[in-house]
């Protein structure tokens, strides 16, 4: 799995890091996300699903392929 951010589409909601803060984190200034691991391993994969489903700004690309 391999995720992919767009930090223009974010709005800042925060909800990728109150699901997987071990993946995502959001920046002081302005709440933008920031990606933390970029592949992470199998047992964050279901976290990480879920948090790209629920951003608002749909964000948040994970390719499984990869």
């Amino acid at each position: 799995m391999k995720i992919i951010v767009d930090e223009d589409k974010c709005c800042g909601a925060g909800q990728c890091v109150l699901i997987a803060p071990d993946v995502f984190d959001q920046r002081e200034d302005d709440g933008i996300v920031i990606l933390l691991e970029p592949e992470p391993g199998e047992d964050q994969h279901v976290l990480v699903r879920e948090a790209a489903a629920v951003c608002p700004a749909a964000a948040i690309e994970v390719n499984e392929q990869a």
